[in-house]
């Protein structure tokens, strides 16, 4: 994002990481959210919840060197009696309420759910610039966030991934390294996540289209 921090950048009327906020604000199973950042960007996401009268953001957590790590950090500050886990990337600020809460159910069911989509493309395995494999389509799908999972499950999980030095960049793969199925809840293809300059001009046309419905 050629050095912006893509979750401050300016999305309709707010931020980025104003819009995420909103979307667990209106869902009813969430009780408490918990930002994971660096130092530096607590006070403008803390303004910009007072603005959007976020009620539930309950504290700050400092980012980690990996995702992992930022993770474990956030979850540090949760309740004691938290019941279920929802981490989700601060650069998906067009994740829908009822997605979240239908991942919520859905994981309070299996242990643990993802929101996703199918692919639509062909996918291909490379190594070394040829063409190794062509796995099915029909089984392959986009993983999301939020990922939702069980408290006792996650915390099995992380305390799994320390033990044995592993580092995971899919929060499900600490799940299912404890043996838990995931179970893939259907979202949609607007839940982007905002990783180059021209995913804000996407998110911007999404977000037009979304106030018309």
């Amino acid at each position: 994002m050629n050095g912006v921090n893509k979750i401050l950048m300016p999305l309709g009327d707010t931020l980025v990481i104003g819009k995420c906020m909103l979307a667990f604000e209106k869902c009813s199973s969430i009780k408490e959210i918990i930002i994971v950042c660096q130092d530096k960007d607590r006070e403008i996401i803390r303004s910009e919840a007072q603005k959007l009268n976020i009620s539930k953001l309950t504290g700050f957590a400092a980012g980690g060197e990996t995702r992992q790590q930022s993770v474990i950090n956030g979850l540090k500050k949760i309740s004691g009696n938290t019941e279920l886990i929802a981490v989700h990337d601060g650069a998906r600020p067009l994740v829908k309420p009822r997605h979240i809460e239908k991942t919520i159910k859905d994981a309070s069911v299996f242990g643990g759910a993802v929101l996703g989509v199918p692919v639509k493309d062909t996918i291909k395995v490379v190594s070394d610039s040829i063409v190794i494999d062509t796995p099915c389509r029909s089984t392959l799908y986009i993983t999301q966030t939020p990922q939702v999972f069980k408290k006792k499950i996650y915390f099995e999980g992380v305390d799994f991934a320390l033990e044995h030095d592993l580092d995971f960049t899919d929060d499900c793969q600490l799940a299912e390294a404890v043996g838990t199925k995931i179970y893939m809840t259907a979202g949609d293809y607007t839940n982007i996540k905002i990783t180059t300059p021209e995913d804000i001009k996407i998110a911007a046309l999404l977000l037009e289209e979304q106030k018309c419905e």
